[in-house]
């Protein structure tokens, strides 16, 4: 596994960001770690990591945040496009960790088993 190939999608204060970056950190020393949180992904890298999560952005939004109750995201109409824009515009709802590989495969890293799927 070359170090290089594998990004998280990171916020520290989550403890399931944090097992998983712990996890990545023995696994694969030298990934990237990207704090969405400081550094949003753009609607196109949205778009390109749901194609590998193979998941559409309700799927993986945050709906018990206080920012999706604000946006009444419960009765947003499923418009992939429109999704897209609201997770760009507002990180914090989007479920973490991601962890990305330059091989096209990505996963929600919430469970072990889950970050041994890419590793």
């Amino acid at each position: 596994m070359h170090n290089d190939r594998v990004e998280i999608w990171h916020n520290p204060r989550c403890s399931k960001s944090r097992a998983a970056k712990t996890a990545l950190d023995a696994a694969a020393p030298g990934h990237t770690e990207r704090r969405y949180l400081d550094d949003p992904p753009t609607e196109a890298e949205l778009d390109e990591v749901l194609a590998k999560l193979d998941r559409q952005p309700w799927e993986i939004t945050r709906m018990k945040e206080a920012r999706a109750k604000e946006l009444d995201l419960a009765n947003l109409p499923h418009d992939r496009a429109a999704w897209i824009a609201v997770l760009a515009a507002n990180p914090v709802l989007i479920e973490r960790p991601i962890i990305i590989t330059d091989d096209g495969r990505a996963v929600i890293g919430r469970s072990q088993e889950a970050i041994d799927e890419v590793l």
